[in-house]
């Protein structure tokens, strides 16, 4: 009697981790009980019940679903890109050939023109340029203190913002874009501490959360080198 009830307290302790445990340690356990393993049966939302090796099929297939869904998505990543690898090339040889500085901000601005954008813009923070009187780039400085609060609001620890600007924020970056529904705004250099290139869209659904920033951010590291071939870094 007594070893009966052993058994039952013995029985009732087990639980799932002692029964993965124990078949974790005894893989055999399938091979010698292959007749039982068969006649198993598994709960199944639709059919009732399916046994353990049509569950089991049913899983491995799930998974290499997974695998190919995962494999298809990489594949559609590499492709995009490559395309964006290509696209950020030849703006840069475009914008490294310009002769100017104007010339190359022109080029930049037709280039997102082409994307159909409302244009592109470089705003550089003056206490890390030599822009001030009587240089010709004065109207590309940027307060760094007027800016601070549009930085906090949008971008708080982020390198971009996708979105829209309310009319003081515009003022404070694009003080003289007209009809700006939505921009893509990022912060310039290796430390994000140089300045500001902002894309503009009259579509206020254009730029949003959750967009890829990675051209973005390619140009904004991009853009302060070839800026020091006409503008001094402080």
């Amino acid at each position: 009697m007594k070893n009966a009830e052993e058994l039952q307290e013995a029985v009732l302790e087990l639980n799932d981790n002692a029964v993965a445990e124990y078949l974790l340690r005894h893989p055999d356990f399938f091979i010698r009980n292959a007749q039982q393993v068969e006649q198993m049966q598994v709960p199944h939302p639709i059919r009732g019940t399916v046994s353990l090796v049509e569950w089991h099929m049913a899983r491995s297939r799930n998974h290499i679903n997974r695998l190919e869904e995962n494999m298809n998505l990489l594949m559609e990543q590499a492709n995009a890109n490559e395309g964006l690898f290509y696209r950020l090339l030849k703006l840069q040889g475009r914008l490294a050939s310009a002769t100017s500085l104007q010339e190359m901000l022109n080029r930049l601005h037709r280039w997102a023109r082409e994307m159909g954008l409302a244009g592109a813009n470089v705003r550089l923070f003056a206490d890390r340029w030599r822009i001030g009187a009587p240089s010709d780039f004065t109207h590309l400085a940027l307060n760094r203190q007027a800016f601070e609060a549009l930085r906090i609001q949008r971008l708080g620890d982020n390198q971009h913002y996708l979105g829209p600007l309310n009319g003081p924020e515009l003022l404070v970056v694009l003080p003289q874009a007209k009809a700006i529904g939505s921009v893509a705004m990022s912060l310039m250099g290796n430390d994000a501490d140089l300045g500001v290139l902002l894309f503009s869209s009259r579509d206020a659904q254009h730029y949003h959360e959750g967009q890829g920033t990675q051209l973005l951010h390619e140009l904004a590291l991009m853009l302060p080198d070839l800026l020091e071939r006409w503008i001094e870094r402080v």
